[in-house]
């Protein structure tokens, strides 16, 4: 570990985009010891020039946000938390090229071999590292479950599922205009979410199979189910009427002779009533669960990454937190990596830091 504390400063680190994972990502870096905050980058006008502190809803920080790529890329900095909403592979690119390291919760954790081998030239030519990262995809769809299949043998499937209360979640133009929910069956059947997502997740089950050896079948298999509404259902975006959609369940297999072995879900719920067909979060409500079936099999569930209830989650929701954490974390592991498109499988363990007023600052310099 020594190495990651040669730096007599702190590794400075420039957000782009300030949602909710980029404003828990800001936090995260303000309160680590290793870390400093650089730059900004924002999407809309009306953060453009503000402090970044004042745009947390605090102090200002001396540092301004900014629209304007080629300012911010100008920045000295050591990395990038790169966290829009949606990915642009054409900006990641000249992030690298600028020679910045970037971590992002938005793919890139186990890409097929061309776009590996282009980022990872790029990566290599600019002496800088890419790493993907996050939650669900990005940790506990692939992490977690290597780490705890190390404790099984003869091992049959492996299973990352998400059992989330979609109400907390607080970002109404993707519920409404991406996710689709309130839509009629017929429209979200035509969600681009099971895409989307896919290209994450189909990331996170090929890492997990090729890791343990299963030889998959050439393509996984995909699902998309649907719950709708019995009576009105309050959400982020008004009321979900009867018959429109308030539950939706997205499931990638991996495959081997058509029998799963690898599988990746996330089940999206706008609460437990007044849903037909009927779901429900399971005894432990809102949670993860990472499943290895083996000799032995091991379950593993996570709790506390949900709020404890949807006025909370839409103040400070956890899992939030959590991808933003598990990005800020790999920073440093990040910075002194060498070069290249860098896994879970290249990396050594990430960890957090001591609170503050805990640790020993850093430790080394």
């Amino acid at each position: 570990m020594t190495a990651l504390y040669a730096h007599d400063v702190p590794y400075r680190v420039i957000q782009w985009a300030t949602g909710n994972v980029g404003r828990a990502a800001i936090e995260g870096v303000l309160d680590h010891p290793d870390l400093e905050l650089a730059g900004c980058w924002v999407h809309s006008e009306d953060k453009d020039g503000e402090d970044v502190g004042s745009i947390l809803g605090g102090e200002p920080l001396g540092v301004g946000a900014s629209r304007d790529v080629d300012s911010v890329l100008s920045i000295d900095a050591d990395c990038v938390v790169y966290s829009p909403i949606f990915a642009d592979p054409a900006v990641i690119t000249r992030i690298l090229e600028s020679g910045k390291n970037v971590v992002t919760p938005l793919g890139w954790f186990y890409p097929p071999a061309p776009e590996r081998q282009r980022l990872d030239a790029v990566c290599r030519e600019s002496g800088v590292t890419l790493h993907g990262t996050g939650i669900h995809p990005g940790g506990i769809t692939e992490r977690f479950p290597l780490v705890i299949s190390a404790l099984s043998g003869s091992i049959s499937h492996v299973r990352a599922e998400e059992f989330s209360d979609i109400r907390t979640y607080g970002a109404p133009d993707v519920i409404r205009d991406w996710m689709l929910f309130g839509k009629s069956p017929e429209e979200s059947r035509t969600s681009v979410m099971a895409d989307m997502l896919g290209a994450g997740f189909r990331q996170s089950v090929h890492m997990v199979a090729d890791e343990l050896g299963f030889d998959l079948d050439a393509d996984l298999r995909t699902t998309h189910e649907m719950a709708v509404a019995t009576a009105p259902i309050e959400s982020p975006i008004g009321p979900i009427m009867p018959g429109l959609v308030a539950a939706q369940r997205f499931r990638w297999e991996g495959l081997v002779d058509g029998e799963p072995v690898v599988t990746a879900a996330v089940n999206w719920l706008m609460g437990e009533d007044d849903l037909d067909p009927s779901w429900s979060f399971g005894p432990h409500g809102p949670h993860f669960e990472v499943e290895v079936t083996g000799d032995p099999s091991c379950l593993l569930t996570f709790e506390k990454l949900h709020p404890t209830s949807v006025e909370a989650g839409l103040e400070r929701n956890p899992g939030v937190v959590a991808t933003a954490m598990h990005l800020v974390n790999a920073i440093p592991y990040v910075c002194e990596a060498e070069p290249g498109l860098l896994t879970y499988l290249d990396l050594p363990l990430v960890a957090g830091r001591a609170a503050l007023e805990l640790g020993q600052g850093r430790r080394g310099r």
